[in-house]
């Protein structure tokens, strides 16, 4: 069977024959496309729950850091390569890479580095400027474009790395969430969990660390427990990377398998790759046979008005009237642009009182707990749980405006097909850039901490005025100014301007404190709604440029067939038999296309 490169460059050259340079570009694209496949998987999770050991046992290098004082903060992509090389990707631009800006907007440098360095390099001082970490190895694992991305902890990093992690699901074929032995997943990896179900199309849950861990077949059993309550149908896999390391030392392949290293790769390989491989040949099967029926189109047309010249009419009427069908879907008046801008207008509005409705939620709850304590002592407390908190809030209307932008996307392409549009190409929109880059940490306020000397001047001056005015009523009955009674006075209302003081200074730090969040709340609405919007316009230009494309293709096809059955009546009968012999001679070329791609179709659903 001829393979997809083979198909792509007969479908290029029938393409050029037929003098179609829109088609021609269209398949230049899918042939980019087609030679560069990736599948792209994520590998997240809490902060020190194994994620780079895992990444570093399924390569079988120790490309990621791995120790107890460093946590990954920026993302290591290791992919497919003939040789071992690595290249770290360093910002030169004005935008924050910490603050999630996306790798393809920044202006960035490449710079190699040995691959036994990658992993000291991308840890510590010197990471502010750094994007990511690419490193190329000649694995199996990695056939067939996968991507394995050693992703920041989520929720323990800083709120801009933890959604930066968030906004990569969409992109993602696969996402693989660590969990160690040591406990059953907690809250916030369910509610991750949630989210990256809703946004990527496979998820696989990995337990780790079960080596140092006896309990943990329980845990196994309490986590898949946990999936299942909730309706999440991810398998939970139980892997050690120490003994898959211990195994690739000593060439140990049953220690390897105990390992579950071996499960986890096997699952990759099946449900990620070879799935992800059947989408792409599916894809590639849609926009073939798209092509050739464009090409056909015209081909049939003249070669009809040739053979039966007395059809001519009646087949010139049914071509100009598709074609007046086809120009209209490229007028402004076309329903689907009315479906698309009322869609986009009134999503936008709807992912700003989203946002703004949880941040009062966290707003409010912020404020209980700030006037339930002094905020000065227990400020890193509160400003931690406010960052997990917002993070949460946030990547949940993430969640919510992708899933409303997919709703809407297939809303606009149904309405399109009704107007009469052929079938669109799928849809597939990256990063709308500069994500969250203008994200800051939570301001830092007046702890409340006083020394010595300021409490006595405290207590002092509240005490002054009682010791004065009591021993003056004192001296009237013959006492000293500084007696035993006055200075009794001036200890009580000492202690009592302290007590008074000090509920002042709460209060002080607790409105500044409401202020600093309401004000870091504001902040985090502003950045993060201009970049849902962002994401949103990405999708209405993506979509409105596809099906226009998609519209024009359609219209040109029908023009090119109502010339060509003009031009065939004006013909000489001579001219007009060659021209028979090569329409036909062409018309069997597309067939033959045609039958490769049906069976290149039929692949593809066997596969599934």
């Amino acid at each position: 069977m001829a393979t997809a490169a083979q198909l792509i460059d007969r479908a290029i050259a029938l393409a050029q024959a037929c003098e179609r340079p829109d088609l021609h570009r269209r398949l230049r694209q899918v042939k980019a496309r087609t030679a560069s496949p990736g599948v792209r998987v994520l590998v997240v999770g809490e902060p020190k729950q194994g994620k780079s050991s895992l990444v570093n046992a399924l390569v079988g290098a120790p490309v990621c850091p791995v120790a107890d004082d460093v946590a990954t903060v920026v993302p290591t992509v290791v992919r497919a390569g003939e040789t071992p090389r690595a290249t770290l990707v360093v910002a030169t631009g004005t935008g924050d890479p910490a603050a999630g800006a996306d790798v393809d907007e920044l202006p960035t440098e490449r710079v190699p580095v040995p691959i036994e360095q990658v992993a000291a390099r991308v840890t510590g001082a010197g990471t502010e400027r750094l994007v990511q970490a690419e490193v190329e190895l000649p694995r199996r694992l990695l056939d067939g474009g996968l991507e394995l991305v050693d992703t920041a902890g989520v929720g323990g990093v800083g709120m801009a790395r933890a959604l930066r992690t968030v906004d990569l699901l969409p992109s993602a074929d696969a996402v693989v969430l660590v969990s160690d032995a040591s406990q059953e997943f907690t809250a916030p990896e369910m509610a991750f969990l949630e989210q990256a179900a809703a946004l990527c199309p496979t998820v696989v849950c990995v337990l780790t660390k079960t080596d140092a861990c006896p309990q943990w077949r329980t845990v196994a059993d309490l986590d898949r427990a946990h999936l299942a309550a909730r309706g999440l149908a991810a398998p939970l896999l139980p892997v050690s990377a120490a003994l898959a390391q211990l195994a690739v030392q000593h060439r140990d392949r049953e220690l390897h398998d105990e390992s579950g290293i071996a499960a986890l790769v096997s699952h990759l390989r099946q449900e990620v790759v070879e799935r992800a491989e059947t989408l792409a040949r599916r894809s590639l099967v849609h926009d073939l046979s798209a092509v050739t029926e464009h090409l056909a189109l015209a081909l049939r047309s003249e070669l009809a008005i040739l053979e039966d010249p007395a059809g001519r009419d009646e087949l010139l009427r049914g071509l100009e009237e598709a074609k007046a069908a086809a120009d209209d879907l490229r007028r402004r008046s076309s329903r689907w642009q009315q479906v698309l801008g009322d869609g986009v207008t009134d999503l936008m509005g709807d992912i700003e009182f989203d946002l703004r409705d949880r941040s009062r939620v966290v707003t409010r709850e912020a404020e209980e707990a700030i006037d339930a304590q002094d905020p000065g002592p227990a400020w890193p407390e509160i400003a931690e749980w406010l960052d997990r908190r917002i993070a949460a809030a946030v990547a949940d209307s993430y969640v919510w405006a992708e899933q409303r932008s997919e709703w809407l996307a297939e809303r606009v392409i149904e309405q399109f097909a009704r107007d009469g549009g052929a079938a669109v190409p799928a849809l597939s929109v990256g990063a709308a850039g500069d994500a969250l880059e203008g994200l800051v940490d939570l301001p830092l306020i007046d702890d409340g901490a006083m020394t010595l000397r300021e409490r006595t001047l405290i207590g002092l001056r509240g005490s002054y005025t009682g010791v004065l005015m009591t021993g003056l009523v004192t001296s009237l009955a013959g006492m000293a100014i500084i007696n035993p009674v006055s200075l009794a006075a001036g200890v009580l209302l000492g202690r009592k301007a302290y007590n008074d003081d000090k509920s002042q200074r709460r209060q002080r730090r607790q409105s500044e404190a409401k202020t600093v969040v309401r004000r870091h709340l504001d902040e985090v609405v502003f950045q993060v709604g201009k970049h849902l919007k962002d994401r949103l316009r990405t999708v209405q230009r993506t979509l409105r440029d596809l099906i226009t494309d998609t519209a024009e293709e359609m219209s040109r096809t029908l023009a090119d067939a109502v010339t060509a059955a003009q031009r065939s009546t004006k013909e000489a009968t001579a001219e007009r038999d060659a021209r028979i012999r090569a329409l036909r001679t062409r018309l069997e070329q597309l067939d033959r296309l045609a039958a490769d791609v049906r069976a290149l179709d039929r692949v593809a659903i066997g596969a599934r």
